[in-house]
This record gives C-alpha cells, sequence and structure tokens, in this order.
C-alpha cells in the first residue's frame, strides 16, 4: 500500500507510531516515531529557510534515539 506525504505526516503530527520501511541496504526498520510538538526538542538555530523539501522523503522524531531520521514513502511496508 502506498501513503501520500500528506497522510503518513497528518498521522504522525497526532500520534506515536511504528514505521516499518526498506532502508537504502535492502534491510527492514523498524522506527518508533512522530511529530507530534510535545515530543520534539526544542528548536535550535539550526534550521536553515528557503532549503528545498524532497517530497519523496519524509523527516521525523525518533523516540528511541530521541533524535531526527527520515525514511522515503515509497520505502513503507
Amino acid at each position: 500500500m502506498e501513503y501520500t506525504r500528506e497522510e503518513v505526516k497528518a498521522g504522525l503530527e497526532t500520534a506515536i507510531a511504528t514505521v516499518i520501511f526498506t532502508k537504502v541496504d535492502g534491510s527492514l526498520r523498524q522506527m518508533r516515531c512522530t511529530l507530534m510538538g510535545d515530543h520534539l526538542p526544542p528548536v535550535t538555530g539550526d534550521f536553515k529557510p528557503g532549503r528545498s523539501v524532497n517530497e519523496e522523503v519524509l523527516a521525523v522524531f525518533d523516540l528511541e534515539a530521541r533524535a531526527w531520521r527520515s525514511f522515503r514513502l515509497d520505502s513503507i511496508e
């Protein structure tokens, strides 16, 4: 099943989810992640306005690694 960027982003903005996807090396990865504001780290000066967004990739906050990670939307299992 394919998911749109908007569907995945909207779901992660309201919930914590385990996303299973295929990594570039072909292995499967499970990541407990979210985009809920109360689970995200404080904003730092690292944000670069005007940076282009790759619509095929979504950045999320990995709750176990306590770090930002990303995955390709077409790799979701």
